[in-house]
């Protein structure tokens, strides 16, 4: 497993890590894919308050060391003290004292941005939080989030990101400049790869496959970490998968392999601007993701503290 710098930082993270979005469903068989991750050196596992996953990554870091777990901070709790709350329960439900990357899961520009910073950076003070970094912000949100703190750097910028969805336009020569880790999600293109009308980018994933003896899946996780500056977080709930998408590391495409895809790659761009005006104009999707932290988060909290105390 190939290690980079995240962010400005001296700390090195896997360049493949493995993303929590949708699990909690079969949660031994979960569990038994994140730990034969970590196993292959995937040992940074993503989560988030609203997944309601954390808990799930908690039990599958029990006793392990050396993992790097990141977080996010629902929109919906950007306000100060909701900031730090919402922290406190992270660390509950993940039942670590650190958090290594806590993240704004989305803007919100109905809260001051300078207030949500402040916390954060709080956080770092008070030895809850390693690094600070943000979600699926442009790069104006980015420098208005940057320029409001007073002494900590915005370490990465996680957005969707795959060789069929690509970024804003500048966004990775602004985070290649200013030393900012891009954390891609659905790196998979959440299966669109396998669907009919992107049958021919498969087709020539399958045949640059062939020549290192790698599959389309490993080509195409291959092609988002080929930037030095980006890291990507597939998820997988089947251990079979999980390594699959562990060898996507330690190889590169060949030059003229990377020049075949370009094509096929970033026919779209990830839709933040959309996801930002839904929250400007009504809340809507900040408070949807509130109410799934308190439908599944919150419950298993609960049922966990029952079943401890009968213990």
């Amino acid at each position: 497993m190939k290690f980079k710098y995240l962010g400005n930082t001296k700390e090195k993270i896997p360049e493949i890590g493995i993303g929590t979005w949708k699990m909690g469903v079969n949660p031994e068989k979960e569990i038994t894919a994140l730990r034969a991750g970590m196993d292959a050196g995937m040992r940074f596992i993503d989560t988030a308050e609203m997944y309601g996953t954390e808990w799930v990554v908690a039990k599958a870091i029990k006793n392990e060391e050396d993992v790097f777990v990141a977080t996010k901070v629902s929109p919906s709790h950007f306000s100060y003290d909701d900031v730090i709350k919402a922290c406190d329960r992270s660390l509950k439900s993940l039942e670590v004292k650190q958090i290594d990357l806590y993240q704004l899961h989305w803007p919100n520009h109905s809260v001051p941005i300078r207030e949500t910073m402040r916390a954060m950076e709080d956080l770092v003070d008070a030895g809850k939080i390693r690094h600070i970094g943000v979600s699926n912000f442009s790069i104006r949100e980015f420098q208005e989030a940057q320029d409001s703190m007073a002494k900590y750097r915005i370490v990465s910028n996680q957005v969707e990101y795959s060789i069929l969805v690509g970024l804003e336009p500048g966004l990775l020569d602004f985070c290649n400049k200013n030393k900012v880790t891009i954390i891609a999600y659905s790196p998979l293109a959440k299966g669109a790869l396998f669907s009919p009308k992107n049958r021919h980018a498969l087709l020539v994933l399958e045949a640059i496959g062939r020549a290192h003896g790698k599959s389309a899946v490993q080509v195409a996780l291959n092609w988002v970490v080929s930037n030095e500056n980006a890291v990507a977080i597939p998820k997988a709930s089947d251990a079979t998968h999980v390594l699959e998408n562990a060898g996507a590391s330690g190889w590169r495409l060949t030059p003229k392999e990377y020049k075949m895809l370009d094509p096929i790659s970033g026919n779209n761009q990830s839709p933040l601007s959309r996801y930002n005006n839904i929250l400007k104009s009504s809340g809507v999707w900040a408070r949807a993701a509130h109410s799934i932290y308190e439908r599944k988060g919150k419950a298993h909290l609960k049922s966990s503290t029952t079943k401890s105390s009968k213990k």
